[in-house]
């Protein structure tokens, strides 16, 4: 670990979706489980491939559920989260978000976006009443994961230049806006800056290196750095119709960025 201040003693999920256990994934997942504990945190990893994730929500996700029944999604998940009726894998997953003070991501990306072992994780993990839903505070402010950290490590085969203003495939903070606005700002929870690894598909072993340091620098400060600075649905920025005010957006300011106040600024 760099040398930083030391931080309380902390609970980190890290959520890790990659096929290859020596993947350069799979490091990146290891690597920041060891520098965590090392920092004296506690650490928990979600090996999908390895745990054998189903991805695919049906009807064996509520086992209350009759066949004699539609199978409305949203209305039996909370149903079934009320009543503490989900299968035990969704269970043992919510629990470690409750668990959890941060939630990293650790992910390749493809075809712009998460694995779909990953995607699977939200959709069962996430369901209705548990993240979302009348039962628990409204999105996009003081959710139910409200109070922890999340941070997406992601790597990438581009070069980081198709990424950046101008880029061919559009900035990395619109790619990666489901996942923090979408996922983790509407269930509360604070993103942080993403990190991520560019150029991924041929990493020699001195660019690894690199790429440690930089992020055991980035996992010093999981609990120090400025989140984000996502509008609160609440905070007086969104009209009833939940579209951002006239003239609220700074000067300049234009795509999904307005929804992001400037740094430093008050709430």
């Amino acid at each position: 670990m760099s040398e930083a201040t030391p931080q309380p003693r902390k609970k980190i999920l890290i959520v890790s979706a990659h096929p290859e256990p020596r993947s350069l994934n799979a490091s990146l997942t290891s690597f920041a489980a060891e520098e965590l504990r090392a920092a004296g945190h506690e650490v928990r990893v979600s090996d999908l491939y390895a745990m054998k994730w189903k991805a695919g929500v049906d009807a064996d996700d509520f086992p209350d559920h009759t066949a004699d029944r539609r199978l409305d999604v949203l209305t039996v998940s909370g149903e079934a989260t009320l009543a503490g009726r989900l299968s035990p894998d969704i269970v043992a997953e919510q629990e470690k978000l409750r668990w959890s003070d941060a939630v990293i991501l650790q992910f390749p990306m493809w075809w712009f976006s998460v694995p779909a072992i990953l995607k699977g994780w939200i959709d069962r993990v996430f369901t209705f009443q548990f993240a979302h839903g009348p039962a628990v505070p409204p999105p996009y402010s003081e959710g139910v994961l409200a109070g922890r950290r999340a941070l997406v490590s992601v790597t990438v085969g581009a070069r980081e230049s198709a990424f950046a203003d101008r880029g061919i495939h559009g900035q990395l903070s619109d790619v990666l806006f489901p996942l923090q606005h979408g996922l983790f700002w509407f269930t509360g929870m604070a993103p942080l800056e993403p990190f991520a690894l560019y150029d991924s598909l041929d990493v020699s072993e001195e660019r690894f290196e690199e790429a440690k340091r930089e992020y055991g620098r980035r996992l010093d400060r999981l609990f120090t750095d400025e989140p984000v600075p996502f509008r609160t649905l609440t905070g007086g920025d969104y009209g009833r119709d939940m579209r951002l005010l006239p003239g609220v957006e700074a000067a300049g300011t234009s795509g999904l960025d307005i929804h992001a106040r400037p740094r430093g600024s008050a709430l």
